[in-house]
């Protein structure tokens, strides 16, 4: 399997983490309250984060697809 695909896969997972953990967050977590540790808003912080990197990956998924295609990575 070619690193660009490999890629696109992590940022899929990724991307869906972060929707996951925001949308129960959101859904599901009562505000003010700990759960294993947690509160709603560093959940929803590790959420944004999940998501950014998600972004971030496919960006780099898409300039290795370009290097590929001109030649310059095998």
């Amino acid at each position: 399997m070619k690193l660009s695909k490999v890629l696109h896969v992590i940022s899929v997972i990724a991307g869906l983490v972060g929707i996951a953990m925001s949308a129960f967050a959101f859904l599901f977590w009562p505000a003010e309250v700990v759960w294993f540790g947690l509160t709603r808003e560093v959940m929803l912080l590790c959420s944004i984060t999940s998501l950014l990197a998600a972004i971030w990956i496919q960006i780099a998924t898409i300039h290795h697809m370009m290097l590929e295609k001109r030649g310059e990575i095998v």
